[in-house]
Order: C-alpha cells, then structure tokens, then sequence
C-alpha cells in the first residue's frame, strides 16, 4: 500500500463564479485485490439561500472521468445525512444545487459550515471524497429578546451611573452578526459599548445628568442593533425609564384663602367649599390629608372637613342674626410629615326664607254668564314676613282669562269680572292667583280659584241638518220607525233638553194621520200603512224646543218618499174579460208568417220595475203556429196557415210584471181561421163533444164512419171551392166578395196601455157567427217555450212552437 498525500490551495470567489472553484486536494492511492480504489478529496464553496439549480463546479473537470463515462459508471452523490442538497447532472457533469441551504439551519453558530460527501462511481467502484463549504449571508436581522425594557431609577441617582442592556441576537455570523448599538438622542442617557469574554459587545447606559420625577416622570428610549452586513439590518427595543420618587416637595393650597358665601337656609350636610392642594411627589409622598387648624368651638360645631377629598361640609344649621362670618384655618400633610396651610373665610349670606302668603276672604262661585263687567268675584289679602326687597310682593294671573286684580288698600286684592262670559265656550275657569315676593331668590305662593258659569238659556235648538230625506217603502207596518230627527241645544241643564213636535196644520194632506214623532228621541213612525199609487211623497216640518224659560225653539223640514212595491198585478185591457169567445180574432187561411193576428194591452198599477211587462204563450191549440212578442204582447202567425190546421184555435197568453217576486195574469185568445172571412163558424165544441159521444163504440161503425167522412169532406171541399170562386165574382161586382175591400162595418180598436199603434180589422160575416168555444190540444212537447228563446232574444218574439 503506498500513500501520497498532496497539499493543494487555490481560491475563488463563488458569488462572482469568474474562476474555478476552490479546492483542497487530498490525493490517496489504495491499492486492493489488484484494483485501483482512489479517493481525492476536493472542497467546494456556495452562499446559503442559493437558488436551486445553480452551478457548483464541474467533476469531470475535477476528476478527469469522461461525460460518457457518468451515465455508464453510474455515478450519484451521496452526503453524510443522507439528504440531496446537490445533485450530479449525468450529461454534462455539473454539480448543481438540488435544495435551498439554510446555513442557520445546518450548523446553527458553528463556523465555517462544512458538509461532507461523496461521488460515488459503482462500475467499476470508485469513491471521490469532496465537502461542501455553506458561506452565511446577511439573512437574519437582530433581535432583543425583551422589546419592551423597564428600568427604574431614583431620582436623586448621581450622573455617571451605568446600567446594562441586554445584547441583542442574531442568527448570522461574522461580520453579519451584531456589530454596533445606538440609542435615541437625549439629554439623561448616552450609550457605551462593554466586551463580553466571548469577543461580543454588550450596551450600557450611562446617565448624564440626574433625574427630576415632577418634571419628566417616565421617559421612552429606543435601544437598536446594527450588523455588519452590506446593507445592514437592524432591531429595536423600547427602554421605558421610570424615574422612582423621593419626599423632596411639600403639599401646596390652590390659594392661601378661599372666600366662600353660604346662605343661612343651607341644609345640614350641604356642601360648603371644596379645597385642594397639591404635591409634586408620587406614591405615599404625594397622598395627602386634610385637616382643621387652631379653630374655634363655634366653627367646629358647625363645620366639618373630609380628610381625603378635602370637602368642607355643615354640620349645624346658620343662623345670620347669631355669627355673619366664620374663620377656619385648614392644614394639607402628605405621607413624608410635610404640610401646607390656607384659611377658608366663610360669610353667612342673609337669604329670603318665607315665602309670601295669601288669605281668601269671599268667593262668589257659580256666577251667570250674562254677568255684567267688573262683577267682584273673590276678595283676598297677601303678607310676607321678610323685610326689604323680601317682604315686597307682586300678584298675578293668568292673561288668557276674562277675569282681572284690583289692589284696594294695603295688601287687600279683589278678583273681577273683565268681559262678558259665555258658557258654552267655557263652562269653568281654574283661576291661579301667583304672589311673589322680590328677594333674592324670589319666593313665589300659588292659590287655585275654581269659579264656574252658570247656564242661560240663549242658545236654540239647532238641527243636524236643514232638511231630511226618508224613504219607505209602501205597504208598511203601522207603527214602523221611518227615521229621526236630531237636534242638540249648546245650553246645559233644561235649557238644553229637546223636545220635538209636528207642525201644526194647514198642511196637506193632514200630516197628522199619516206620521207621528216621539217628543223626547226625535224618532219618526208610520202610523198607517201608506200607498205608493195613492200618494207617492209628502212634507211635513218638525219643531224643536228647549225647556228653557222662555223657550227658544228651530224647525227642519222632512220628505217622505214611498218607494214601490209590487203589489199589483197586471191588468189585461184587452181582450176584455170573457170577451174573446164572442169576439174570436178571425185569420184567413192565406195568411203568410208574422201575420199581426191581435195585441193583447195590459197595464201594471205599479212603477218602475215593478211595471215593466212581459208576455209569453203558455198554451196554444197547435204549438208553433202562433207567437207572441215579449215586450209589445203582439200575437203574429209564426207559419203560414195550412189546410191541416184546425180552423179553431185557442191561445192562453201570460203577462207578468218585474217585481220581486213577480206577479202576473193571463188571458185566453179565441182565434177562428177562414177562408176569405165569408165560412161560417164551425159548431160549438160542445156540440161536437156530444156528437162524437153519441157515436157507436163498435170499430166498424167507426170505420164506415171514417170513410163516410173522408168522402164527405172531398165533396165539401169541391163544393167549397166552387162557392169561393162564385163569391169572389160576386164580390168584384158588388163591393161584398171577400177578394176586396168591403164596405161593411169597420171595427177599430185603438191602442192604450201597452199597444202603441191602432190596428184596423175589416170583416164581412155571411150568416150567424158561432159563439162556442174548442177544446185545447196538448201541445206535442211540453217545453214549448224553450223552442222560441233564442227567438225571444233576437226579436222579442215568442211563438207557440212545441218542439225543440
């Protein structure tokens, strides 16, 4: 085995990375089993807190293996801690920061800061010793360990007198520790800088002049550390000076004499002057007590002196007539045995302590409103006991009344009427009567008068209102409550109670029997049941009167208007009552659709509403072949007329009203078709009914019977046929055929109630004109009606139609 050790120096500067690192090489050759293992070990250099990644130095520059040669060798670096703080870049060699150094953190105060590793080369193996140097930078700021330092000193400490300071810390090292201290500029204190047996500088006060607690009791300087570092950093700590009293100042009064007045009336324990005095010194040395000094048994008696807030208080009522004045000497110790001394003079201030008093001799109460002015009220007499500005007294009242003081001789007053008065704008008046006398303070006595006016009767009855309304409806109750008058009276007592009349007649119609009024409420009664048709409204007037004496009184006027009721039912005109089976309308058959066949007029004694009528057809012998119109109650054919129609017909008509609830009446219609108003009315039908009885039951007879008549009825038809075209002839030469206009008697009947048009019927009777009725047919749907409402809302036409 062969050692060679070689010694090698160089430097660098790493931070500026212009030249090679520097190194220490320490060169050995061992020699094991035939293989080489050799070490060197080199040193390498790098500023804490350097970025990650930067350049270190190059291994194969330093150990001469070849780039190629890292990869295939497998070379890694390994530190003693086992910790990757650099790593080896395999493709070009460099030795590169792997994590941010903290060189605080790793050696703490050590210094220099060395980290031992290897390059380790695994094929074959080789070891490359090398240390990695950590230079500290100037990271880390001073530090006091206390920032805020008490320091008490005495005031009376001698100048030159040192105290030491604490050091402050730093965590760098070198020049970038603590190198130097300063301290804020006063005029007490300069700082000195001491060696510690460590090398490190320590700071001391020293006091320059001696301290004065009453003039500066506490002072505030700031201690700083400097570094060494480029630039430097610092710390501070706040020295707070408390400078410690000593008993060098006796207690002093605010003045030598305190001047005080107090007025005789003052309470026992009123307050009567508070002194102070002060000291300079702190602590016990300025914690005072207050005392009386050499004073008189009188001044003792009555006054007495609190020890700790100096209040001097009463301890006896004063008596200005006994002593005008008092003489107190009062002492301040503190807590040293030194005192200070001032007097109090106290002057007893003569004060107005009886207040005026009044005395009523009469009062006059309640008086009348209609009063004459300077009506005497009250009588009363005022004294006061003091003398001087405090025995003169001065009275009053209020000035928003109607009352006034009279002076009549020495301290008599009398209370008097000013104006007139007026009850109902007041009904009393709550008089104070105010004397006060003119000391200082003024004393003031008060005295209440209640006077109240009695009531006059010179106010009338007046009406809420000039004139009232009522509406009743007709047909009421006798003794129903229609409604109220009201009236008030502004007087009091029986002046103001009301009592309401009727107006006596003339007056039509006579009042009297139709309304009554209660004398006491004003309440208004129906005494009969009235009649809207008979009289549709009616006046009347109310009196009202006070019971006053004399007895005043006002008048309102009412109107009674009677609202309607439907109490009447429609009444038909026409047709007059069983009328239409003498009279029937008569049709001819070639009447076309809205043929006016009549118009049924029918009144209502009602009004409004309850006299707006309606007309409908209830019943008709062939549903659909006659209509009636709602409003006007016209009957118009609905169809032209056929041969299949029976040639009686008959027409039940409905007229109702409005009302609530409605009333209605109906009329039977007797309506005869004809052919060209010449054919015979046809058989009575209660001749027909007996014919049709008498008839045999047996179905063969009905069946000859059946054939006889449809023969009989052909051969009719042809004679009848033959006879209208014989008449119509006739007729066109002699003015009588039904073809034209004949001359015969015109019936004319005019129009009243609903019917507004005159309608003109010209008929020419042949032969006798049945008076008999036919029977009804029932209708072949029941709800006839209901075909024609849409019809009755388009056209206000209903027809007798019975199908849907």
């Amino acid at each position: 085995v062969v050692f060679v050790k070689t010694f090698g120096y160089a430097a660098m500067e790493l931070g500026e990375g212009s030249s090679p690192p520097i190194r220490q090489v320490l060169l050995f050759f061992v020699c094991l089993g035939g293989s080489l293992v050799c070490s060197e070990t080199w040193s390498y250099s790098v500023a804490e807190e350097t970025e990650i990644g930067s350049f270190i130095a190059n291994v194969v520059k330093d150990m001469s293996p070849s780039t190629e040669d890292l990869a295939a060798r497998r070379a890694r670096v390994i530190f003693d801690s086992y910790k990757p703080y650099l790593r080896l870049d395999l493709q070009t060699g460099n030795l590169l920061v792997n994590e941010r150094l903290d060189r605080e953190a790793l050696c703490d105060i050590i210094e220099p800061c060395v980290l031992h590793f290897q390059v380790l080369f695994e094929n074959p193996l080789q070891f490359f010793w090398a240390e990695l140097l950590v230079k500290d930078i100037n990271d880390h700021a001073p530090t006091f360990l206390d920032k805020n330092i008490l320091l008490k000193i005495l005031e009376g400490t001698t100048s030159e007198t040192s105290f030491p300071m604490d050091s402050a810390q730093d965590l760098d090292v070198g020049k970038n520790g603590v190198q130097n201290y300063t301290i804020t500029p006063n005029p007490h204190f300069h700082l000195k800088l001491q060696d510690n047996d460590d090398g490190s500088k320590y700071p001391e006060l020293i006091l320059d002049r001696p301290l004065d607690r009453e003039k500066e009791p506490e002072l505030s300087l700031m201690l700083t550390a400097l570094d060494g570092g480029s630039p430097p950093r610092s710390g501070t700590a706040l020295i707070r000076v408390v400078v410690l009293d000593i008993n060098d100042n006796a207690p002093e009064f605010e003045k030598p004499v305190y001047e005080v007045q107090v007025p005789e009336n003052s309470p026992v324990d009123s307050l009567i002057i508070k002194v102070s005095a002060s000291d300079l010194d702190a602590g016990i040395n300025g914690e005072l007590s207050y005392s009386f000094s050499h004073v008189s048994r009188d001044a003792r008696k009555t006054f007495e002196i609190h020890p700790i807030s100096g209040e001097v208080h009463l301890k006896a009522l004063l008596d200005f007539e006994t002593i005008q004045s008092y003489t107190i000497n009062i002492q301040a110790i503190d807590g040293g045995s030194l005192s200070g001394k001032a007097t109090i003079l106290v002057r007893v201030v003569d004060v107005n302590d009886n207040p005026p008093e009044i005395a009523m001799t009469s009062l006059i109460s309640p008086i009348p409103e209609n009063s004459s002015p300077e009506m005497v009220v009250a009588v009363f007499s005022v004294r006061d006991p003091d003398s001087g500005d405090n025995g003169r007294m001065v009275c009053s009242i209020q000035n928003d009344l109607p009352f006034l003081l009279k002076p009549t001789f020495k301290n008599f007053y009398t209370l008097v009427t000013e104006s007139p008065l007026d009850r109902e704008t007041r009904a009393e008046y709550n008089i104070t009567i105010t004397v006060s006398d003119l000391g200082t303070p003024r004393l003031t006595t008060r005295h209440h008068v209640a006077v109240q006016v009695s009531d006059v009767n010179d106010n009338a009855p007046a009406f809420s209102q000039a004139a009232y309304t009522l509406l009743v409806r007709e047909n009421n109750s006798p003794g129903l409550l229609i409604g109220s008058v009201s009236a008030s009276d502004r007087d009091a007592g029986a002046n103001a109670q009301v009592t309401y009349s009727l107006l006596p007649p003339p007056q039509q119609p006579d009042v009297a029997a139709l309304v009554s009024v209660h004398a006491d409420s004003g309440q208004l009664y129906a005494l009969r049941a009235l009649d809207y048709e008979a009289l549709r409204a009616f006046e009347f007037g109310v009196r009202a009167a006070d019971r006053g004496s004399p007895a005043l009184s006002s008048e309102a006027r009412v109107r009674v208007q009677l609202l309607d009721a439907n109490d009447h039912a429609p009444a038909v005109l026409y047709p007059p009552a069983n009328g239409s089976a003498a009279c029937p309308e008569l049709v001819p058959r070639a009447a076309d659709a809205g043929y006016l066949v009549t118009k049924v007029v029918a009144v209502d004694g009602d009004a409004g509403q309850n006299a707006w009528l309606s007309f409908e057809l209830l019943k008709a012998t062939e549903p659909g072949l006659f209509g009636v119109w709602a409003h006007s109650g016209e009957v118009r054919t609905a169809r032209p007329l056929s041969e299949r129609d029976a040639p009686r017909q008959r027409l039940l008509v409905l007229v109702r009203d409005h009302g609530e609830p409605p009333l209605s009446a109906s009329v039977t219609l007797h309506v005869l078709l004809v052919d060209g108003f010449s054919q015979p009315y046809l058989a009575l039908p209660e001749a027909a009914a007996a014919a049709e009885a008498a008839r045999p039951d047996s179905l063969t007879v009905q069946l000859v019977v059946a054939l006889a008549a449809v023969s009989s009825l052909l051969v009719l038809s042809v004679l009848a046929l033959v006879a209208a075209r014989l008449c119509g002839a006739g007729a066109g030469g002699g003015g009588g055929g039904v073809g034209g206009r004949f001359p015969g008697p015109l019936l004319d009947v005019s129009g009243g109630g609903t019917l507004s048009h005159s309608y003109q019927y010209e008929v020419r009777l042949t032969g006798d004109a049945g008076t008999g009725e036919f029977k009804f047919m029932k209708p072949i749907s029941p709800n006839f009606q209901d075909a024609f409402s849409n019809l009755e809302e388009n056209s206000t036409f209903v027809s007798g139609l019975g199908y849907n």
